[in-house]
C-alpha cells in the first residue's frame, strides 16, 4: 500500500501502473466471476485500471490498495451489466435432445467462456495480504460460474465478495454504498437462488485445486476413444444422465444416448470431420481437451474446439464444448 500511496501522491503514472499490474490476474478472475466471459473480463480489467488512474486521488490509504481496486473493478462490472442486459436463455425444445418424459434442462448461459488454468495459477495476490486468496476449484468451475449468472448483478457481487472473497458485511456494504442489513438480505437471497441452479451433487465435490489422477485417466480415455471414433468407448465413459452443451449454440443434449447420437455423424460415416488429434489442457480447475482436425491425409491439424469435462465417480457427467477462439489464451499452438 505504501508504494501505491506514494505513487498516487506524486502523480507517478509509471509507478502507479506497476502497482495496479501486480493485481491484474486476480482482478481479472473477479471480473470473470461477475461476467462469466473471459474476453469481457480482459476488457473490464483494462477499464478498472483506467478508472483507477482517473480516480487515483480517491485512494487515501484508509483501506488496502487491493481493496480499493476491487471496489473499482466491481463497480465497473456492475456498470457493464447495466448497459449489456443479459438473461439466461431457456432452451428451445426443438434444439433439446433428452430422454423421453424428462423435464426441460435449466436455462443456458450463451456468453459463458472457459478460463485457462495457467492464468488462474497467476491469480493469487503477490503481496501476502491477510485477505489474499487462492482460486478455489469450487468457486471457479463452469457449473458454479453458470449458476451465479442467474443472480441479479448486485446479488452476484454480494455473493462473490462475501462467500468467495470472504469480505465482511460492513466492507461489502461500503463498496456497494449500501447498508449491512441490505447486504445480508441480498446474500441470503443469492444463496437460495444458487442452490436451485447448482448440480445436485455439488456439495460432494472435493474442494481441490487440480484435476485428480482419476479425472486425468478418464480424460485420456475420452481422447483416445474420440480419436479412434469409438462410439461404444465414448458411451462407456458417459453417465446415463450426462449433459452436453455448446455455448453459445442453442443445442442441448441430455442423456448418454442423445449425446452419442449427436456425436456420431462427426466421427463416423461420410460426413465425419476427419482425422483428430488432441492436447491435454485444463480450464476452470477442470480437465479439458483441445481438439484439432485434419481433413484428408495431408496438411496440418487445425483447431476444432475445446471440451471441458466434469467428471464424477470415474465417469463423465458433463461436457461443455467451446469454439477454438480462446486457444491463444490457453497457450495452445495454432496448428499441429
Amino acid at each position: 500500500m505504501g508504494d501505491a500511496f506514494v505513487a498516487v501522491e506524486a502523480g507517478d503514472e509509471a509507478a502507479f501502473t506497476r502497482a495496479v499490474e501486480a493485481h491484474r490476474h486476480e482482478l481479472q478472475v473477479h471480473c470473470y466471476r461477475m461476467l462469466g466471459s473471459f474476453e469481457d473480463s480482459e476488457d473490464l480489467v483494462q477499464e478498472t485500471f483506467l478508472r483507477a488512474w482517473r480516480k487515483r486521488e480517491s485512494f487515501q490509504g484508509r483501506s488496502t490498495f487491493r481493496a480499493w481496486l476491487y471496489r473499482i473493478a466491481t463497480n465497473a462490472c456492475l456498470d457493464f451489466l447495466d448497459s449489456h442486459l443479459r438473461h439466461p436463455r431457456n432452451p428451445d425444445p426443438a434444439h433439446v435432445a433428452r430422454p423421453i418424459g424428462s423435464a426441460l434442462p435449466q436455462a443456458e448461459i450463451p456468453w459463458l467462456q472457459p478460463y485457462p488454468d495457467r492464468l488462474l495459477d497467476l491469480a493469487a495476490p503477490v503481496d501476502a495480504e491477510p485477505d489474499s486468496e487462492v482460486v478455489a476449484r469450487e468457486t471457479i468451475e463452469l457449473a458454479y460460474l453458470a449458476a451465479i449468472q442467474h443472480l441479479p448483478p448486485r446479488q452476484r457481487a454480494v455473493l462473490i465478495l462475501r462467500d468467495v472473497l470472504g469480505w465482511p458485511a460492513s466492507e461489502t456494504a461500503a463498496l456497494l454504498e449500501s447498508s449491512v442489513a441490505s447486504v445480508n438480505s441480498a446474500l441470503q437471497r443469492a444463496r437460495a437462488t444458487l442452490k436451485q441452479h447448482l448440480p445436485e451433487r455439488r456439495l460432494d465435490w472435493a474442494p481441490t485445486s487440480d484435476p485428480s489422477e482419476e479425472e486425468r485417466a478418464v480424460l485420456h480415455r475420452y481422447m483416445d476413444a474420440t480419436e479412434r471414433a469409438d462410439l461404444n468407448g465414448l458411451a462407456a465413459l458417459l453417465r446415463e444422465d450426462a449433459r452436453f452443451t455448446m455455448p453459445p449454440e442453442p443445442a442441448w443434449y441430455e442423456g448418454r444416448d442423445a449425446i452419442i447420437a449427436s456425436w456420431a455423424p462427426s466421427l463416423v460415416g461420410p460426413n465425419a470431420l476427419g482425422n483428430l488429434k488432441h492436447l491435454v489442457t485444463s480450464a476452470n480447475r477442470q480437465p479439458a481437451v483441445a481438439a484439432y482436425v485434419r481433413a484428408g491425409d495431408g496438411g496440418d491439424y487445425v483447431p476444432l474446439g475445446l471440451d471441458v469435462l466434469r467428471i464424477e465417480g470415474g465417469v463423465v457427467v458433463e461436457v461443455t464444448s467451446f469454439a477454438p477462439r480462446l486457444f491463444p489464451a490457453f497457450g495452445l499452438p495454432p496448428t499441429l
